[in-house]
């Protein structure tokens, strides 16, 4: 009977970044990090939501009347993913859907009253996470760290542009750089 076995070998790394030190690993540190923290704010403050549903009612509240299917392009789900997740959200009294005026297939997402002091709870931990996340630094290097990752994102969203074009893929980047503040 043969056996396997593991053979210990160690890949020369020098020449490498550490792991821990590349960007790919920090802005995946800090975006999970974020993230944990959100959750445990909403979660310390009776906030009956999670993140993702917290970066729903966000960008319905920047952009009311906006459509499920933008919706769920924006946050990279499937759109029965978002349905499941705007029916809690229904549940809880936040979000009304509501037909589109000239087109039947479209649903669009408003924001119901109660909602209205949820947005203000979750933009006040956002702003506690971030207050936390820049913590000894200066405002010019929150300012240059923000327009940095500004910029390391627009350059990504045209090469994923460019890519979609090239592969024929129809499917359309919504960016909206105010989105993307959830919970930091």
């Amino acid at each position: 009977m043969a056996r396997n076995h593991v053979v210990n070998e160690r890949i020369e790394t020098t020449g490498f970044p550490a792991a821990d030190r590349s960007f790919g690993f920090l802005v995946h540190d800090v975006s999970r990090l974020v993230k944990r923290r959100f959750e445990r704010a909403a979660r310390h403050t009776g906030l009956p939501i999670t993140r993702r549903q917290a970066a729903v009612l966000l960008y319905i509240a920047r952009k009311e009347g906006v459509s499920q299917a933008e919706v769920a392009n924006w946050l990279d789900i499937e759109p029965i993913a978002l349905v499941r997740m705007l029916d809690k959200l229904h549940e809880e009294g936040f979000v009304e859907r509501r037909a589109h005026p000239t087109d039947r297939r479209v649903r669009t997402l408003w924001l119901m009253p109660a909602a209205r002091t949820v947005v203000k709870r979750i933009l006040e931990i956002n702003l506690a996470i971030r207050e936390e996340a820049f913590a000894g630094l200066n405002a010019g290097a929150r300012e240059t760290l923000i327009a940095a990752l500004g910029s390391v994102k627009d350059n990504l969203t045209l090469q994923e542009e460019a890519a979609s074009e090239r592969s024929g893929d129809a499917t359309e980047l919504v960016v909206d750089p105010l989105a993307d503040r959830v919970a930091g």
